[in-house]
């Protein structure tokens, strides 16, 4: 599946309900949800993470659809040509 995909599901299944929420409290879902995929981190649980890493990616489509972002569009513009700053792939940067 595509990213532009997956924003156009997630946008049919909560698209009603992100419009309603607003932009702040889908922003405050999505930062609840790297909460509990930090806490997946620190605890190994790999089937949680799995379920933990959807819902980030969930969250973070209905946060770029309800603010007009194509995120597919965003990524690509961004990351299509290699790192952003060196523009190499893989990356060259020094290491900090």
């Amino acid at each position: 599946m595509r990213i532009s995909e997956a924003q156009k599901l997630i946008k049919e299944i909560y698209g009603e309900r992100d419009r309603k929420r607003g932009i702040v409290k889908t922003a405050l879902h999505l930062g609840e949800e790297l909460g509990e995929l930090f806490h997946a981190l620190r605890t190994n649980n790999v089937d949680n993470l799995r379920e933990e890493f959807a819902d980030v990616l969930a969250w973070l489509l209905s946060l770029s659809d309800l603010i007009s972002v194509d995120l597919e569009d965003a990524f690509i513009t961004r990351y299509g040509e290699g790192c952003p700053k060196c523009r190499s792939i893989p990356c060259k940067c020094p290491e900090v």
